[in-house]
């Protein structure tokens, strides 16, 4: 679906920018161009990255003994 029709962004990218590393609408608007004209796709936008988020597996963090 459209989440922007301003650029033309659907779901799928956004959720494809989530896969990538993109956490944050700011980040979203940067990569992608979401909510960088009329701004009416900012909430949706976040919505489905939320959403990308939720799904992607976490990360692993390694931790080290200190010496």
């Amino acid at each position: 679906m459209y989440v922007c029709v301003c650029k033309g962004i659907t779901d799928h990218q956004i959720r494809a920018a989530a896969h990538e590393g993109v956490s944050s609408v700011d980040e979203l608007r940067d990569c992608l161009g979401v909510a960088s004209r009329c701004g009416k796709c900012s909430a949706l936008a976040a919505d489905v990255l939320h959403e990308s988020l939720l799904e992607r597996p976490p990360e692993q963090v390694l931790f080290y003994a200190a010496g």
